[in-house]
């Protein structure tokens, strides 16, 4: 449904239900001032680097390349003073409402969090968390930011990497499979600011069983034959109207 009336017909659904799955991505935080990947102006469109960008965010380049990883990292990918906008407020109030169940995000700024929502699971992980890979010590974000050259453990001297999933390397099983749960349960999936090009994050789609399913991104997605709403818009618009 692509009607001018399909925000009323939706908000009208949503009133009625208390099962609805929010599954995000980059474009939920571009409202936030932090880039996404694959637009004009995006992360992989950066050509003052000797690599791709992809190829600096995989596993090989982090294991080959660790000082200069650690570097496009903290300058590409970490925007600590970010703040959550009206898509991250809304589904936070959604979720105080005790509608929305879970809030499945392909990003890792940890803005959902911010805006108070409760129950989110992180596909990619988070920049707030980083952990010694020698003895597993924790370590905040501040201490990345703050550390020159490879970040060392205090303890072990190991090095402390982010615990956000590089290309090459695995999802974690269970929240993969936490998502795959809610999903399938879902009365309503909201889809928001994700091309749904990058699985297997974008195949968890398929899992959904309800109605309705609802996309909302500027551009087209390979799933727009399947969803019964599209919206075109600025997703804190539309999810502050919806809710």
């Amino acid at each position: 449904m692509k009607e001018d009336n399909s925000i009323d017909i939706l908000k009208k659904q949503i009133e009625k239900c208390n099962n609805i799955v929010f599954l995000g991505g980059a474009g939920v935080s571009t409202e936030s001032n932090i880039p996404d990947f694959r637009s004009s102006d995006g992360l992989y469109k950066k050509k003052n680097y000797p690599y791709s960008p992809e190829y600096m965010l995989s596993h090989t380049f982090f294991v080959n390349h660790t000082e200069e990883f650690f570097e496009f990292y903290k300058n590409n990918l970490v925007y600590k003073d970010a703040k959550p906008n009206k898509a991250h407020i809304a589904l936070s109030g959604l979720e105080k409402m005790g509608k929305l169940k879970a809030v499945i995000t392909q990003n890792i700024d940890g803005l959902h969090q911010m805006a108070g929502t409760k129950n989110v699971l992180e596909l990619h992980g988070s920049i707030h968390r980083n952990y010694c890979m020698n003895c597993n010590k924790y370590y905040s974000l501040e201490f990345i930011l703050e550390s020159q050259g490879i970040p060392r453990c205090e303890r072990c001297g190991g090095i402390v990497r982010p615990d956000v999933v590089l290309y090459e390397e695995m999802l974690d099983t269970s929240i993969l499979e936490r998502s795959i749960q809610y999903i399938s349960n879902a009365k309503i999936l909201i889809v928001g600011g994700t091309s749904l090009n990058v699985y297997p994050a974008a195949g968890l789609i398929s899992y959904f069983r309800g109605y309705p399913l609802v996309l909302i991104n500027k551009e087209k997605t390979a799933f727009d034959n399947r969803a019964d709403f599209i919206f075109r818009e600025k997703i804190g618009e539309v999810l502050s109207k919806l809710i």
